[in-house]
């Protein structure tokens, strides 16, 4: 295992710093060494307080760790003073060949700043000569090249002069820039400019800490730098994109959303298997609509239909009941996927759907077994969706649930010319929705309706 030291400092909130660094490097299969250079007092509100680690304790701790653990590439951020700035710059002089990822942390993401005037340049005179890759975001690339960068292109000149100050390689990042994120990343050379998409990621706190010691753990793994780069932003897109609300503030960065997506894959197979066999030894094909149905089950943090699991062919009745004729398979169903993208646009835990046949009373009966039910018109859906093949599903969910309130057990239609009316069932779990749906046929034969 390819070991990265990571020397920072320390976020009681574990969103950013060496915290950060260490989830970052564990994921991505390597060993984080950790060398602390400053105590943070702060929470997703802020930082409120800095306490620098006495300049002679930071070189303890690199002689520590350096005489004893092979290292094969460094992560250098938070340094707080110049006296530091020099003592681990005067460190890792001996590293030679060993590459160095330097995210020049210049202040909070409220403001308050973590590198005095001196330390910026001891940075600059000590370390920019060290560095492999240099990852400020604008308003740090600006102050560090001494220049106002308010577009790609000045952010690319930025770079430049950043690189000419020793750095082999600059990623300046354009994310605090208007428009469509773009980065730069240059050797001096080439230049590539490196669009990403605008998120709305409110949950954002350590995502520089995150895409530098990505960066690293790719170098330290044999990476060249484009492809460690591109992987680090990746990571760094799937992170803001699935950001945790933890606190009252900007909450964390998720580096584990595409690792649990892929992690979940088997067990979601699995899930449905189970519930499907469930809903035939129970007999659910009474409330099998002439369209068929399905069940589905989304792994967390879905990208699209891809990591949504359903049954190829659909559940069917047949003379012994009901059929599956093909175990259940990503990307199987458009509609169920459909369903299922759509509630956890607003509603993450609602993972899993099954449609079903409608029938007359079901908001009485859905009444009775203490389920909430919910319906949208086909007839409501404006003509420019209806003329997007596939979106009626989309818009007719989404117009039923609503963020931070209670989603619904039960969406139903009582369709249109070539439509079959439907329930959709929600839940969690693919063995919840077969609940539900076997509670439904069990009170509609209490009640007559089967």
């Amino acid at each position: 295992m390819k070991t990265v030291l990571i020397i920072a400092g320390s976020d009681p909130g574990a969103g950013a710093g060496l915290q950060q660094d260490l989830k970052v490097t564990t994921l991505l299969g390597a060993y984080g060494l950790t060398v602390v250079t400053a105590l943070t007092v702060q929470n997703s509100q802020g930082v409120t307080a800095v306490h620098p680690v006495a300049p002679e304790v930071v070189a303890a701790q690199l002689d520590a760790v350096l005489s004893d653990f092979p290292v094969a590439a460094v992560k250098v951020g938070m340094l707080a003073t110049p006296e530091i700035a020099h003592t681990v710059a005067e460190r890792l002089k001996a590293l030679d060949g060993i590459p160095l990822v330097l995210d020049p942390v210049l202040a909070a993401g409220g403001g308050f700043p973590l590198l005095t005037a001196d330390a910026i340049a001891r940075l600059t005179a000590e370390l920019f000569p060290l560095t492999d890759l240099l990852t400020p975001n604008a308003p740090e690339a600006a102050r560090l090249a001494g220049l106002e960068v308010r577009t790609p292109a000045d952010l690319e000149e930025a770079a430049r002069r950043l690189q000419a100050m020793g750095p082999r390689w600059v990623l300046a990042k354009g994310g605090h820039l208007p428009g469509e994120p773009v980065d730069v990343l240059t050797d001096g050379n080439n230049v590539y400019h490196l669009p990403g998409v605008r998120l709305a990621a409110p949950n954002n706190h350590g995502s520089g800490c995150l895409l530098a010691s990505a960066a690293a753990t790719g170098l330290a793994q044999g990476l060249s730098m484009p492809e460690a780069v591109n992987r680090a932003r990746d990571l760094t897109a799937q992170a803001l994109k699935y950001g945790l609300p933890l606190g009252r503030g900007a909450g964390p960065v998720n580096p584990y959303a595409p690792f649990a997506r892929e992690l979940a894959r088997a067990e979601v197979l699995a899930a449905l298997q189970t519930a499907a066999a469930r809903l035939e030894k129970e007999g659910i094909e009474p409330l099998i609509p002439e369209v068929m149905s399905n069940l589905g089950y989304a792994t967390p943090y879905p990208e699209g239909p891809q990591d949504v699991a359903a049954f190829p062919g659909r559940l069917r009745r047949g003379p012994q009941g009901l059929l599956t004729p093909s175990p259940p398979a990503f990307g199987a169903s458009r509609h169920i996927s459909a369903v299922i993208l759509t509630a956890m646009a607003t509603h993450p835990e609602i993972r899993s759907a099954m449609n079903v046949k409608f029938f007359e009373g079901v908001d009485d009966l859905a009444l009775l077994l203490h389920l909430r039910v919910d319906s949208f018109d086909r007839a409501a859906e404006p003509p420019e969706v209806k003329a997007q093949e596939g979106s009626s599903l989309a818009w007719g969910v989404a117009s039923v649930l609503k963020p931070g309130e209670p989603p619904p057990d039960l969406i139903y239609d009582r369709g249109e010319f070539g439509k079959e009316p439907m329930i959709r069932i929600l839940g969690p779990t693919p063995m919840s929705v077969a609940e539900k749906a076997l509670a439904l046929k069990h009170a509609m034969q209490a009640g007559g309706k089967l």
